[in-house]
C-alpha cells in the first residue's frame, strides 16, 4: 500500500493509523538508503532479549568499548 504525507513545517509525517496499530511500538528506526527512507518498527524489549553489541561512535560514545544491547534498551526507555 502506497501512502503519500506531508511533512509539516518543523519536518515531522505522521504515519497513517493503520500502519501505527499494525506494530506494538511507538518507536521506528528510520534509515537512508539513496533516494529513499526505510522505517522499521523498534521493539524495545526484544532488543533487550540480545547480547549483541552495538557501536556507535566507539570513542567518543563509550570509550571504545561499545554497548551491550540491552544496555542500550535502557538508557533509550529512560530518555524516550
Amino acid at each position: 500500500m502506497t501512502t503519500i504525507v506531508k511533512a509539516t513545517t518543523k519536518g515531522q509525517i505522521t504515519l497513517p493509523v493503520h500502519w501505527r496499530r499494525s506494530f506494538s511500538t511507538n518507536r521506528f528506526i528510520i534509515k537512508e538508503r539513496g533516494e529513499k527512507l526505510e522505517i522499521t518498527p523498534f521493539d524495545i524489549e526484544k532488543i533487550e532479549k540480545q547480547n549483541e553489541y552495538t557501536v556507535f561512535d566507539a570513542i567518543r560514545d563509550n570509550k571504545g568499548r561499545g554497548i551491550k544491547a540491552k544496555d542500550l534498551a535502557k538508557i533509550l526507555k529512560t530518555t524516550i
